[in-house]
């Protein structure tokens, strides 16, 4: 019975474990974060999916160039013979009358086996000469998805990693309200501080804790949607291991001077569109051109008045024919010329978004370089109103602690200190995505 109770726990606890050994934890680099959303984020799979797709689409289109070749058999059963009438007299009869005599047999077996060979067809051969473009075309439109969604990624990763940051700020700023409400305790018992100026700051610690319990939750969040954005079970574990400061931000910014418009995807997406509507434009004419096929085909046909088919008795006829067709269109009511027409334009409009898109490229690209270069320079700024918004904080803190300074003073040197970091932790932010933003307008993300 101890035994049995042993067994029982010892099961009960594995259950209990299974969801916490289920958990995976995972330290990943920004690379590491890409590569994994590579391989799991749904809208990558389902592009790499349309690939395969495009390719059995290709393989069908080879087919139908391929020889056709199907056996076919037939058995019949005639439960009512035809009737023909026949003079009488062929058979000693009265002249003018006529003899009911049944032609046919029962039974009636046909076997064979028939070939289907496309000669010449331009619609086909048309196709076939397009299977690579479009294989490249479903191929780009996945490269696509894949910088989009990396695009996003980077910008949760580093947003998460800039909120490590502002959690150090607060952390370092309660740490500051820590030290000043012991030192105007300790003033405060000695009779040269109020009661209000220990309540000021109490009030300005619970409101950095506040600041710090949203931050926080923001975080969680923000882990939340980088994990669905990877394809990353929501409950796994993730610590992001790489840093974020200045310097980094202004490192690798490519030069624009080189910049060439086929260094976009999208632009290359854009050409082979173009190259693929311009085999549609093929394709319609390739219509109007003669086809030719040959068909041919091997029967063995059996009669019998009774089903014996399988004896060895009764007699198997075979019959054959080769068959050369040629189709000649000469007046299809103007339609095929409707459709090279329409094809045409297609194609017209296909080259006009291209041109469209260059200058909507030329325009993300001055508009990232510009907001990149405010962004940098804001964040140059906002690190030294920092360290002089800190600066005067300590100062005004040993004033204080002197007697010389006011706790309005200190209270206000603490508000811009916070002000002045929220302004940094803003304009870091704002650098690495305008870098991004950069990097993507560039080809180069």
């Amino acid at each position: 019975m101890q035994r049995l109770n042993k067994a029982i726990a010892w099961i009960g606890l594995t259950i209990l474990a299974l969801p916490v050994l289920a958990q995976e934890k995972h330290a990943f680099s920004i690379q590491q974060t890409l590569d994994y959303a590579k391989k799991n984020n749904v809208q990558v799979k389902n592009a790499l999916l349309d690939i395969q797709i495009q390719e059995q689409t290709n393989r069908e289109v080879t087919g139908s160039a391929l020889p056709q070749i199907k056996a076919t058999g037939s058995l019949v059963y005639n439960a009512k013979l035809p009737i023909s009438l026949i003079p009488a007299e062929f058979f000693g009869g009265t002249p003018g009358t006529f003899e009911e005599l049944p032609f046919g047999v029962k039974w009636n077996s046909t076997g064979g086996i028939s070939l289907n060979q496309l000669l010449f067809d331009g619609q086909v051969f048309v196709g076939l000469k397009a299977r690579k473009t479009l294989i490249d075309f479903q191929e780009k439109n996945g490269e696509i998805t894949e910088e989009n969604i990396r695009t996003n990624i980077y910008k949760i990763y580093y947003q998460l990693l800039v909120s490590k940051t502002q959690i150090e700020l607060i952390d370092s700023n309660i740490s500051l309200i820590n030290k000043l409400q012991h030192d105007t305790k300790v003033m405060y018992d000695n009779g040269f501080a109020e009661k209000l100026d220990m309540n000021k700051l109490e009030v300005q610690q619970a409101n950095l804790q506040t600041d710090k319990t949203n931050t926080l939750n923001q975080v969680a969040n923000g882990y939340l949607g980088l994990k669905v954005l990877m394809g990353m079970p929501v409950k796994d574990s993730l610590l992001l291991t790489d840093t974020l400061n200045d310097e980094q931000v202004k490192q690798g910014i490519p030069d624009i001077s080189s910049f060439d418009y086929n260094q976009r995807k999208e632009f290359q997406y854009a050409s082979l569109g173009i190259q693929l509507n311009g085999f549609d434009v093929k394709r319609y004419k390739a219509a109007k051109i003669p086809t030719l096929s040959l068909n041919g085909y091997y029967n063995k046909n059996a009669q019998r008045d009774r089903f014996d088919f399988f004896s060895k008795n009764g007699d198997w006829f075979g019959i054959s024919a080769f068959t050369i067709n040629l189709n000649i269109p000469i007046f299809t009511g103007f339609s095929a010329n409707a459709r090279i027409a329409r094809a045409k334009l297609v194609l017209q409009q296909s080259v006009n978004q291209q041109e469209a898109l260059k200058i909507n490229i030329d325009n993300e690209i001055e508009t990232a370089k510009n907001n990149f270069n405010s962004a940098v320079s804001s964040l140059d700024y906002q690190k030294k109103n920092m360290a002089l918004a800190e600066d005067v904080y300590q100062q005004t803190k040993k004033k204080f602690e002197i007697g010389t300074g006011s706790q309005t003073e200190i209270n206000q040197a603490q508000t811009d200190l916070k002000t002045a970091q929220t302004n940094y932790i803003n304009s870091l932010y704002n650098a690495i995505i305008a870098k991004v933003d950069f990097l993507k307008a560039t080809g180069k993300l």
